[in-house]
This record gives C-alpha cells, structure tokens and sequence, in this order.
C-alpha cells in the first residue's frame, strides 16, 4: 500500500509533465508554412487576408506556447498552416483568373485599335472637322500604351497590364467620341 501511495503522485507528475511539453513539431510547420506563404508572389498578391490570418495564427501560437498553453498553442499551429495552405492556392488560383483577364483584354484590343484608325482616316478623307493632330497622338499614345500591355503581359504582371489594357479601351472610347462627334456637327450643316 504504501508503494501505491508513493508511485501514485509520482505517476500523476510525470503524466502531466508529459503532457506539457511544447508541439515543437507542429510549431515549426506552422513557421515554414507561414514563410513558404509569405515567400509566394501570387499569395501576396491575390491573398493577403489569408496570409494576415496565417501570420496572427503563428503570433496567437506563440503566445499561447509562452504562456504553457499547449493544446491551444498547437491549435493555433494548425489554423496557421491551413491558412498559409489556402493563401498559397489561392494565390495560384487568383494569379490563373488575372492571367486569363489580362490576356482576353490585351488581346482583344488590336481590333479596336484598327478600327480606331480606320474611322480617324475615313473622318479625315471626309473633311469632317476635328483636331487630327490631336487625335492622332492620342492614338498613338494608345498604340504605344497597347505595346507596353502586351510587355506587362509576357512578363507576367497581370495588374499592369490589364490597368494599361483599360486605359487604351478608355483612349479609344475618347477618340471614337470626338469622331463621332464630329460627324453628327457635319451631317447637321448638311
């Protein structure tokens, strides 16, 4: 009995030593996964929430691990790891969805672009009264903008092209207006 009586509290320690110890293991995951995210261009760029929630995870982890808070600090581990998993695939997934815009825009801007010239130089043939001087540096200034898309888009970065993309859509429309404008002002002094 009194070996039982010694053992017992000797057991007890031991069991709760065991269990308090930190999830090293499980701590440095969450670490590389948080760094693996952060390193990951397309999660920066297209999941910063999830990458803040991955990085307060890894901060709440490590203060629960100070604090002897084990079973909460592992936790706190493992919602940062699966964080930093989602940031990172969708990241790939929003950089696919910018990849795809950029290009349908880019490409589907060298027609407008003809066309655009096409109507200028019809305007012109039809002495329809504008500023073709003007005009025509706004088109090739959109022309120049256009080239410079397509560079953003080999290059991969998508956000640029598709803002240079738009602002040549928004020079046509300009230009196109002033033609169009401009053939209304003649169809009426006829």
């Amino acid at each position: 009995m009194k070996i039982i009586k010694t053992t017992l509290p000797i057991l007890i320690i031991l069991l709760i030593t065991a269990c308090a110890t930190p999830p090293t293991e499980e701590m440095n995951m969450a670490k590389d996964a948080v760094v693996r995210a952060e390193n990951d261009a397309d999660a920066v760029a297209y999941a910063p929430n999830l990458l803040v929630r991955a990085r307060d995870a890894l901060t709440k982890m490590q203060n629960e691990a100070n604090n002897k808070r084990y079973d909460s600090a592992k936790n706190f581990a493992n919602e940062a790891v699966n964080y930093a998993e989602r940031a990172i695939s969708e990241g790939r997934a929003g950089a696919a969805r910018a990849r795809e815009e950029a290009a349908n825009l880019v490409n589907g801007l060298q027609t407008p672009l003809a066309e655009t010239a096409n109507a200028l130089d019809n305007a012109q043939r039809n002495d329809i009264i504008l500023d073709y001087d003007g005009l025509s540096s706004d088109l090739d200034t959109a022309n120049q903008t256009y080239d410079n898309a397509k560079q953003s888009l080999q290059a991969d970065d998508y956000p640029r092209a598709i803002t240079q993309g738009q602002n040549v859509r928004s020079m046509l429309n300009d230009i196109n207006s002033s033609i169009s404008q401009g053939a209304q002002a003649a169809s009426r002094k006829q």
